[in-house]
């Protein structure tokens, strides 16, 4: 299911480097799965499109009747285009503008608030509408600090002790309230956090307070493997235990919901490759550096956040094993792939892979040093085509310089 070495080089001479490559079958083996594994009659996977906005990715999962969780206008425009209706799609905006509000409200899609004061202006603005209300679960979990959601230091989400001045606002404007929301972190490896958020957030929703309901979204964040050592959740017993708290809770809530989720990682990350060139090796003094033609601002996961990606040498699968920081090409010390990284020998000119890359990596891209971003080739049933070109440096120039007349 995994694009093989001879793919991928054929693609790198086709198209040049740096490169991104999607395999979409891979990504549709994904997105099935999750059904299989939260085998629930109501079951919804929103694809958090902030993973990864490439549109034949958003086109693919269209077909397989996804649903999305958008967090920006532009968003929600780009998932029109590919094909989604209002009715699949939800809105979950961190502080939004009133301008963003009105925007977005003339396009129809439901919008999942996620503090008082924008409840209270959504509220006076649109009063008698339905919302979903995102809480705080009040635990902490994610693989790093800046992708934990959940904890009263984080800005995600009303805590659950805002719960009463939720209510009397929802009263006064007779907002009805539809969907309940919250997301935990990302990565989340330790179940029972996710176990620990869900009834938190189940804790306050009773037809007492919210009697409307259509459904519960408990965000996303399943851990995908990104080390080679890395052990892959049982997502079966897992699914399992999910369902087994949602049904406990619909029996007391005494009727069936629907049940959310919102992956992005899980269904894109390991369909995405980097493809790179090795253009400089350096012996500093026993430590052997690799220059590459690619940089932290196509790829800033290790940088930001002390994410691993594994790099794989293309060309020289065989080759005596060594140890190398590979790095980028971009005027900052941090620009760092990979730290005393055992890798077959990795000789200038040899082309190397950064794997799990499908998401939240070309989707946090920029230009920064003024390099273009890489293109991007989608596969999918043994085809491969061009997603997205590299700009030239003549386009990128004129590109910017276009925006400031």
């Amino acid at each position: 299911m995994h694009l093989d070495k001879k793919i991928l080089m054929g693609l790198a001479k086709k198209y040049g480097t740096p490169l991104y490559v999607y395999n979409g079958d891979l990504i549709v083996k994904r997105y099935r799965e999750l059904y299989d594994f939260i085998d629930f009659p109501s079951l919804k996977i929103l694809y958090a499109m902030k993973a990864n906005f490439n549109f034949h990715i958003l086109s693919l999962l269209e077909r397989e009747n996804a649903f999305l969780d958008t967090v920006s206008p532009a968003e929600v425009l780009m998932a029109f285009k590919a094909g989604y209706t209002p009715d699949r799609i939800l809105y979950t905006a961190n502080n939004m503008t009133d301008e963003e509000m009105y925007f977005v409200k003339e396009l129809g899609v439901l919008f999942n608030i996620d503090s008082r004061t924008r409840l209270e202006r959504y509220g006076k603005a649109f009063p008698g509408d339905e919302v979903c209300l995102r809480f705080n679960p009040d635990v902490m979990a994610g693989f790093h600090e800046k992708v934990m959601t959940g904890g009263a230091i984080t800005k995600f989400g009303i805590l659950p002790g805002d719960l009463d001045g939720v209510l009397e606002i929802v009263k006064r404007y007779d907002l009805t309230v539809v969907g309940l929301h919250e997301h935990t972190g990302s990565g989340l490896y330790d179940e029972n956090k996710v176990y620990e958020s869900m009834k938190n957030l189940l804790s306050i929703a009773s037809p007492g307070n919210f009697p409307s309901l259509r459904f519960i979204d408990f965000g996303g964040g399943f851990a995908v493997p990104y080390r080679p050592d890395d052990t892959k959740i049982n997502y079966e017993k897992f699914g399992n235990n999910l369902k087994a708290i949602f049904k406990e809770y619909c029996s007391e809530y005494g009727r069936d919901l629907e049940l959310y989720f919102e992956p992005g990682k899980y269904i894109v990350a390991e369909s995405g490759y980097l493809l790179m060139e090795a253009n400089t090796v350096k012996d500093n003094r026993g430590r052997l550096i690799v220059g590459t033609n690619s940089g932290f601002p196509q790829l800033i996961r290790p940088t930001f956040y002390g994410a691993y990606h594994q790099v794989v040498n293309l060309t020289n699968p065989l080759g005596d094993s060594q140890t190398y920081d590979v790095c980028g090409n971009i005027c900052e010390t941090g620009d760092v792939f990979a730290k005393q990284r055992e890798l077959p020998e990795v000789r200038e000119g040899d082309l190397l892979a950064i794997q799990n890359a499908g998401a939240y990596c070309y989707s946090m891209g920029g230009v920064y040093n003024l390099r273009a971003m890489p293109a991007e080739v989608f596969c999918f049933e043994g085809k491969a085509e061009l997603s997205r070109r590299r700009l030239s440096n003549n386009e990128l120039v004129e590109n910017i310089l276009r925006e400031c007349k």
